[in-house]
Parts: structure tokens; sequence; C-alpha cells
């Protein structure tokens, strides 16, 4: 799908901190249907109009940009991203992007046993699955659905799919699940699932956050460690920019740990989104993002929206997590007047 109007481009493309753009997520969708607390703990919402959102081929012209600019990576993301109908047909144009390296989807999984297997065939090479409780009570009340057996069904869909290297996310919460650090670590021992704590992030729609109630990389450790024994750090020399720590215990089983709030890796961070309308922003704390979305369907050509990418990530210089973890007394990103002015500031809209 690249055009050869965009060859040739610059192929390191860096920022002001010399960091490369490596990789895209790219939002298909900013509605959910889930309310997890940690993202939308709201009754309401404002939505993206629809009529705004970006066509297939609008997303895959976009993805085929940013691919010829370095984003070798793309990841779909949401809002929860199997609300979007015809995703394989997105997956199918993507996946034939010339330059693509990897081609991953993030999910809450309850839509996933019944699309598995054509996501796949479509040419879907991962899919990373949130999952933070393995009580049904307990995301009954915290994301306000009763369909933990779905969550269930679509992890084990995923392996009968054939995918492989399958991810599961767990936002760990002080009070909510920081007692379910093992178990959650056993559940995926037992599957041959890599599992990745999250810090509990002051982000988008987390309207209630607290720095009290952050488990830390530090305590997650202590936790692991207590029971395991020492947790050996493994190095990714090939992957530096990825967001997790990944640890060995003795016997062989690994996880991650997403440290964004107290051991934030913005000097490493080649990662950008753009929303389902097609705005681009360049850090997950980002104010402002560019609009990609009007000199698209004003005709804008390939090279001039290759060149308006280009530039805004020669000037970037966001540090953004780096900058919260600085401020004294630090609250939530945003109060819910802030979210409801500008819809794009929210998580679930610009995907995590």
């Amino acid at each position: 799908m690249t055009p050869s109007s965009l060859l040739p481009l610059p192929s390191s493309l860096r920022d002001q901190f010399n960091r490369p753009l490596g990789s895209l997520r790219l939002s298909v969708t900013d509605r959910c249907n889930l309310r997890c607390g940690y993202c939308m703990p709201e009754e309401h919402y404002v939505w993206l109009p629809r009529e705004s959102l970006l066509t297939f081929e609008e997303l895959g012209r976009l993805a085929a940009i940013f691919i010829a600019l370095g984003a070798a990576k793309v990841r779909l993301t949401g809002g929860e991203p199997l609300l979007r109908h015809g995703l394989p047909t997105l997956v199918k144009m993507l996946a034939t992007t010339p330059g693509l390296g990897d081609l991953a989807l993030t999910t809450n999984a309850l839509l996933l046993a019944a699309q598995a297997e054509r996501l796949r065939e479509a040419g879907l090479r991962r899919v990373t699955i949130s999952l933070d409780t393995l009580h049904p009570e307990r995301m009954q009340a915290f994301a306000r659905s009763g369909r933990h057996a779905d969550v269930l069904l679509g992890i084990d869909a995923a392996g009968a799919a054939g995918f492989s290297g399958t991810k599961l996310n767990s936002v760990i919460i002080r009070g909510f699940n920081d007692d379910e650090v093992l178990g959650l670590l056993e559940f995926g021992r037992q599957r041959g699932l890599t599992l990745r704590y999250i810090e509990y992030m002051d982000v988008g729609g987390a309207t209630r956050w607290r720095m009290e109630d952050v488990v830390t990389r530090a305590e997650l450790l202590a936790t692991i460690e207590k029971r395991h024994g020492r947790a050996e750090p493994v190095p990714d020399p090939a992957n530096p920019a990825a967001p997790a720590e990944v640890f060995r215990l003795r016997d062989g089983t690994t996880f991650g740990i997403i440290a964004s709030v107290t051991a934030p890796f913005c000097g490493s961070c080649d990662r950008s989104r753009v929303t389902a309308d097609g705005t681009w922003f360049s850090c997950l704390y980002a104010e402002r993002g560019v609009d990609l979305r009007e000199p698209l369907r004003l005709g804008a050509t390939d090279r001039e929206l290759a060149d308006l990418i280009a530039a805004a990530w020669q000037g970037r210089d966001d540090r953004g997590a780096e900058r919260r973890l600085a401020l004294p007394g630090r609250g939530a990103l945003y109060q819910l007047d802030g979210l409801r002015a500008d819809p794009r500031r929210e998580m679930h809209t610009r995907g995590g």
C-alpha cells in the first residue's frame, strides 16, 4: 500500500531527543463495551461524531505513510477495536503494506472468541488482552460488566486461532486487585502467556486517580519475589523501546512491568497515536495533537502528509510521564469538565 510517490523518505527520522518514529497506535473507534474505573469511570461520555471517523481506506493510507517514515510496528486500538464493524478488512489492508514489521491488536477480548480466527486469517500477527481480575464479581463492580466468562473465552480463542506471543495486561490498583498479583501471574503461567503488570496511570479519563492508589514497580517485584525468589531482569537489545521491563523467575516464567508512573521510559519512547478521527498525538500526555484528517480530506498528497508528519516528529520534545513525575502534589491529569470540553483527551479516544 506504500505509494511510490513517497520514496525515498528519511530512513532514520528522529525527534529532538534522538528518538525514532518506530511504532504507531492506530485507534479505530472511541467506543468501548466496558467502563473500567481507570479509564471510563463516569456514567456519560462525549463521543466523536461518527462522520468524523476515518474510513478504512483513510486509516490504511495514513498507516502506509507512517510505515514509510519508519513506524514499522502498528497496533490497532480503541476504545475497544473489535467494536469497529468489519475490522478484518482493515487488518487485511494493513497486513500487505510494504515495510510493516508487526501488526498487533489490543482488546478486552469480550468479542474476540467470535473474531479471532478471521483476524488471524486476515493477517493479524499478535494480540494483547486486558485482564485485570480473575473474579467475575470484581469485574462487575469495577468495569460494570458481567461478561468475565467472555474474556476467558477470548483468551482461549486466541490460542486456538494460532496466535503466539499473546500478552495479558493487568492494571494493578490498590484496594481493587492488588491481592491478585500472584494469582494473575499463575493464570498466565499455566497458559503459556506473558503477564504484564501496568501501574495505574494518571492519563485521560482517570479522573479519580490518586498516587496512593498506584501499586508501584517496587511493590510488585517485592510481592512476586517473596513467593518465587529473585526475578532476574531480561534485557532485550533488539527492542530497546519496549514499554515493559521483562523479568524471569527461576522456573522460567517471564512477566513484564510497565512502570509509566514511577519509572517513566520517555527517553526511549518511539510511540505515537492516531485517534479514530485522525488526530495524531506524539505523547499520551500531550495537550494537543496534529489534525491529519482535514488535509487528508482536502486532497493533500501522500508527500504533503509525510512532510507534515516528519516535521512534527522532528520537532517532538515530549517527555510527558517524566514531567508528571516531577510535579509536587500530583493529581489526575484532567477533571471531568476538561474531558468533556475535548473528548480527544480521553484515554479511550487516544488508544493506550
